[in-house]
C-alpha cells in the first residue's frame, strides 16, 4: 500500500505537468524526486481505474539497441551503431562507447539529436537534461573498465521520462550500481539491461542490480539465445519470464506488471 501511495503522487504531476508547461520551465524529474526522499522504498506504479494511459512501443532492433515510440511521435534509438531503422532515422540517438557496437562517430545528420554517454570535454561527464516532445531525457553516469582500470563517468544509463512512464537503459554496465547511482537513477518502471555474463557484468552481479532497481518490465540485450535464457531463468520466483514472439512491446502504467517481468522479446531469444 505504502508503495502505491507513494506511486500517486508522480503519476498525477507528470499527468498535470505534460505538455505546453513541461517547455517553459527547467524539467523536473518526476521519477526521481520521490526516490530522493524515500530511497529506502521500493515503488510500484500506481493508476487510477478510470485513466486512459498513454501508450510506448519498445523494440528491440539489434544488440543494445530498442527503438522506443512515444504517444506524441518521438523516436529515440538508444545506444545507437548506426543501424538501418523502421521508419528512418531517429529523432534523438543515444550512445555509449564500451564498444563501437554502442556508438558511431558518423551519424546520420538526419537524426535530430545526438546524447554522447561520454563527455565530450575531456575530464568531464556527461550531463545531459533535456526535453524532446513529450519526453524528458536524463543520464547517469557510471564507470567503464579500460587497459586494466577504470575510467571514471564512461558510461551513461539513460532514463527516458514519457506518459508517466519512468524507461531506463543500463547502457554497458561495468560495475554493481551504488546507494547514490539508486537514488539519483530514481523509480525505473523498464529497464533494458545488458546480458552477456562477463563482458558488462557477470550474471549474480547483474542480477543484484536488476533486484535492487526492483522494475516492473525488465528487457535483457546485448547478447541473444542460450545465455540469455539461462539468465532470465536464473532469476527465480520473483520475476515472471516471458518469451514474446514480436520484436515489440507496448506498455502504459496501466499495463506495468505485478509480479515483475523479464521479456525476452523476438530476436533477444
Amino acid at each position: 500500500m505504502l508503495r502505491q501511495f507513494a506511486m500517486l503522487v508522480p503519476a498525477i504531476l507528470m499527468l498535470v505537468g505534460a505538455g505546453a508547461a513541461a517547455q517553459t520551465r527547467p524539467p523536473v524529474s518526476q521519477c526521481q524526486a520521490i526516490a530522493q526522499r524515500l530511497p529506502d522504498v521500493k515503488f510500484a506504479s500506481f493508476v487510477p481505474v478510470a485513466y486512459e494511459a498513454p501508450e510506448v512501443t519498445i523494440t528491440f532492433i539489434g544488440h543494445s539497441t530498442y527503438l522506443i515510440e512515444t504517444p506524441a511521435g518521438v523516436r529515440i534509438a538508444t545506444d545507437y551503431s548506426g543501424f538501418l531503422l523502421p521508419g528512418g532515422p531517429p529523432d534523438v540517438a543515444t550512445m555509449n562507447k564500451a564498444h563501437q557496437s554502442h556508438f558511431t562517430l558518423t551519424p546520420d545528420p538526419n537524426i535530430g539529436m545526438v546524447l554522447h554517454g561520454w563527455g565530450d570535454v575531456p575530464g568531464e561527464a556527461a550531463d545531459h537534461d533535456v526535453v524532446v516532445g513529450d519526453t524528458y531525457i536524463r543520464n547517469v553516469t557510471t564507470d567503464i573498465r579500460a587497459w586494466g582500470s577504470f575510467e571514471e563517468d564512461g558510461n551513461s544509463i539513460f532514463i527516458f521520462e514519457v506518459a508517466g512512464l519512468c524507461i531506463g537503459h543500463l547502457g554497458h554496465l561495468h560495475h554493481e550500481l551504488t546507494a547514490t547511482h539508486i537514488m539519483e537513477i530514481g523509480r525505473l518502471d523498464v529497464v533494458m539491461v545488458p546480458v552477456d555474463g562477463g563482458l558488462t557484468l557477470g550474471a549474480e552481479s547483474m542480477g543484484n542490480v536488476i533486484e535492487r532497481l526492483y522494475s516492473s518490465i525488465v528487457l535483457p540485450m546485448h547478447r541473444t539465445g542460450p545465455r540469455v535464457r539461462s539468465f532470465a531463468e536464473m532469476m527465480g520466483e520473483g520475476f515472471e519470464v516471458v518469451y514474446s514472439d514480436s520484436r515489440s512491446l507496448t506498455v502504459s502504467l496501466r499495463t506495468l506488471s505485478s509480479p515483475p517481468k523479464i521479456i525476452l522479446l523476438e530476436g533477444v531469444w
